[in-house]
């Protein structure tokens, strides 16, 4: 169960109970109004109606019910495989792909993509919806992933990420200039308090997350950073960059209109992993090559 507690400033725009609880949780008015009429949605554990004014210090709690099971399956979709073997495998997902299925992306996905190619040989550690996959890129970043064919070399991945030594490396475009050459950001993640479909710096709920910057070039509006991760966090990165006022460009959630390069995505490849192989002990190093769209993207800013 979620819940958030009316503040002031909510209070002082009068919200209806459906209107709060839309933007509180990040869900459609449409759907709040459902879930209010189940009762899904109470106010200080009483249901109320999807009209009732919210005051200050009342606190809205949500229930939701389990969402339906997706079953992933496979599909022909071409994929660049940069390494394979009877363990692992490295991709290089373009941008815009999904990772896995989800509400709002049931197919068409590097999951479903890798179900077709591997026979369905993935790990099966994370369920049916994410088999294989260890750790993942957002929609609208580009670049390199590892995907586990068996649970043992799943299980070697995910030790590793857990300890800090799988190297994850970036690239990205950052609106304005940082004060420093290099630099890092340590600041905690977790869920946004009133936009449930974000993340934020928070010390509420949130997990320790690191991040590690150097700057490449820079122009008059603009820096092009490569970053290495410490941490994995959901939207790390971007969530990082905009926390220290300098949004990654064409970020349309994290980011500022000003800084867009007439891009509706962030502005961010994954290009360099490094890790011992699970199963034999190697160290196995991929960079991938700069995409085009980022390429063109550097131009732009005149980087």
């Amino acid at each position: 169960m979620d819940k958030y507690t009316v503040c002031e400033s909510d209070a002082a725009e009068k919200l209806r109970l459906d209107a709060a609880a839309a933007k509180f949780f990040g869900i459609s008015r449409a759907r709040a109004q459902e879930l209010i009429a189940s009762g899904a949605i109470t106010v200080n554990g009483k249901q109320r109606e999807k009209k009732y004014l919210l005051s200050e210090g009342e606190t809205v709690f949500i229930e939701l019910p389990p969402e339906r099971e997706l079953e992933a399956v496979p599909q022909n979709i071409p994929i660049d495989i940069v390494y394979e073997d009877e363990h692992l495998l490295v991709v290089d997902k373009p941008r815009g792909m999904v990772v896995h299925p989800a509400a709002g992306n049931p197919d068409k996905t590097l999951v479903n993509a890798l179900l077709f190619h591997c026979g369905g040989r993935l790990s099966s550690i994370n369920g049916v919806i994410r088999p294989g996959i260890v750790h993942r890129i957002d929609k609208d970043t580009s670049g390199l992933l590892i995907v586990a064919k068996t649970d043992e070399a799943h299980r070697g991945l995910a030790e590793q990420i857990a300890e800090h030594s799988f190297v994850r490396k970036y690239e990205a475009i950052i609106g304005g200039h940082l004060r420093e050459q290099s630099g890092t950001v340590d600041a905690p993640i977790g869920r946004h308090k009133t936009d449930r479909k974000k993340m934020a710096v928070t010390e509420l709920n949130s997990k320790h997350a690191v991040t590690h910057w150097q700057v490449l070039s820079e122009s008059a509006e603009y820096t092009h950073l490569e970053l290495t991760l410490e941490t994995g966090r959901t939207h790390q990165i971007r969530v990082h960059m905009s926390y220290i006022g300098h949004p990654v460009a064409g970020d349309t959630v994290y980011g500022n209109a000003r800084y867009r390069l007439g891009m509706e995505g962030q502005c961010l490849f994954a290009k360099y992993i490094s890790f011992i192989h699970p199963i034999d002990g190697r160290i196995m190093t991929f960079e991938a090559a700069r995409p085009a769209y980022f390429s063109d993207a550097l131009r732009r800013a005149g980087l």
